[in-house]
């Protein structure tokens, strides 16, 4: 389900995540993985619904004695057109003496959320909670995920760019939320959001050709070449327009490229430029990224000069 028209109609990260918890697609996730999600997604839904009141109020679950800290995640995420993303996300939890982080039933997890944490844009998260290692008797190091499946549509083009992390943890205590003797109040629930972030970004592919080869020495050489980049909410790759890319040549025999000129890609991501042809060696070209795509480099292509 992971549906983005749900997530959006939200107005806070905890409503938000409890609705979109519902969304990962039946092919992705096993029973156990979708029953969870349910689960804490109501617990979330009550939290959020009851911000602000006294933490035992009736049909509200108490604040849970725990703390997120430490929080690291890759600094970029790149996401193509239909493979699934798998990125790891580890932090520290700290808790109280009273919350038993062993419970069968305590789950914990980690959350990616694109723009405020009062109105998120969209929300990413793992299939399954983290997995904890107590350190201490109140610490413990976390390590969990955040999945992507591009396929699905959970992303769409605007999406790209910067993301903000938060982690969740729930103490159901023994309590079955779909049992008829379900007593919410008797389950710890707690968020924290700003813990770091990362760079969600549209995988990119860069070619490049040059021709004719072989070439007489001081007779132009063409080289051609295209930019692009994922488009989510078609799964294809199109061409990334008006962006300065690096033509750079390396000698045969040595290791080190160096540029030769800058140009940009056309209306359609194209590249195409001449040089004179001097000594046998490889062209490509070299892209430097942007906070939406990730930088790429063109394998070297070789031209052989007589």
């Amino acid at each position: 389900m992971r549906n983005r028209a749900t997530v959006a109609a939200v107005s806070a990260l905890s409503g938000a995540l409890a609705l979109s918890a519902f969304a990962v697609p039946a092919a992705q996730a096993d029973d156990s993985a979708a029953s969870y999600r349910a689960d804490v997604a109501k617990i979330r839904q009550a939290a959020q619904a009851g911000s602000g009141r006294a933490a035992a109020v009736d049909g509200q679950p108490y604040a849970l004695n725990v703390s997120f800290s430490n929080l690291k995640i890759a600094k970029a995420v790149k996401v193509g057109t239909t493979q699934h993303v798998s990125t790891t996300v580890t932090y520290t939890l700290t808790h109280g003496a009273d919350v038993d982080i062993k419970a069968a039933d305590f789950v914990t997890d980690p959350i990616l959320y694109k723009g405020s944490s009062t109105s998120p844009d969209n929300m990413l998260y793992g299939n399954k909670p983290a997995k904890c290692t107590a350190t201490s008797a109140t610490t413990a190091d976390c390590k969990g995920t955040i999945d992507v499946y591009p396929g699905s549509h959970e992303l769409i083009n605007a999406d790209a760019g910067a993301w903000k992390a938060a982690a969740e943890a729930t103490a159901f205590n023994g309590q079955d939320p779909d049992g008829e003797t379900f007593d919410i109040t008797k389950v710890g629930y707690k968020s924290q959001d700003g813990l770091g972030g990362t760079l969600v970004q549209r995988a990119s592919k860069l070619t490049v050709n040059a021709a004719p080869e072989p070439v007489k020495k001081g007779k132009p050489i063409t080289i051609t070449g295209k930019l692009s980049r994922a488009n989510w909410e078609d799964n294809k790759y199109h061409g990334y327009v008006s962006q300065p890319v690096n033509l750079q040549f390396r000698k045969n025999g040595s290791n080190t490229y160096t540029t030769v000129k800058t140009l940009r890609t056309n209306s359609t991501g194209d590249l195409k430029t001449t040089v004179t042809a001097s000594v046998d060696g490889y062209f490509r070209y070299t892209f430097a990224g942007t906070t939406t795509t990730p930088a790429v480099n063109a394998a070297g292509d070789f031209i052989d000069v007589q």
